[in-house]
């Protein structure tokens, strides 16, 4: 019974060293989000278009959920790239001169939530055409629409 219960405990110990030296060879080392490269989503035939995510960071996927949760169906989709880069699909209830005050809208909301960099909203068409191309300058804290 005595040699049993040492069996155990040597086996538990061995156990125990294995699983601390792989969790320790695993993971000590800590990678920043900096430090990380995010490749943009690839569409394919294996993604569809409504698969992709709306940012790829937890900001930038936040903040697009909220763009076009809050849009009130005039903003189909969102997308945030690298928290400084936002794209929006508007639906067809958008009229043409009403784009630009959308787009300065959509610069104001993402400033605040993205502040002390450059900002760029690209607004796209219902069937995914480039529209408008809006960029901010934080250093003239200006907008600019191309």
């Amino acid at each position: 019974m005595i040699l049993l219960q040492q069996i155990r405990k040597i086996a538990i110990a061995g156990i125990l060293i294995v699983v601390l030296a792989v969790t320790t060879a695993c993971g000590g080392a800590t990678v920043s989000q900096a430090d990380r490269t995010t490749n943009p989503p690839v569409i394919g035939r294996d993604v569809t278009y409504t698969e992709l995510e709306r940012g790829n960071t937890p900001g930038g996927q936040n903040f697009g959920n909220w763009v076009v949760q809050t849009s009130k169906g005039l903003i189909k989709d969102a997308y945030v790239r690298d928290n400084n880069k936002l794209g929006v699909v508007i639906s067809r209830d958008v009229r043409p001169n009403e784009v630009r005050p959308l787009a300065k809208s959509l610069v104001q909301g993402f400033r605040k939530n993205f502040p002390n960099q450059d900002l760029t909203v690209l607004v796209y068409s219902p069937d995914k055409k480039l529209i408008l191309t809006t960029q901010y300058d934080i250093q003239t804290n200006q907008v600019k629409y191309s």
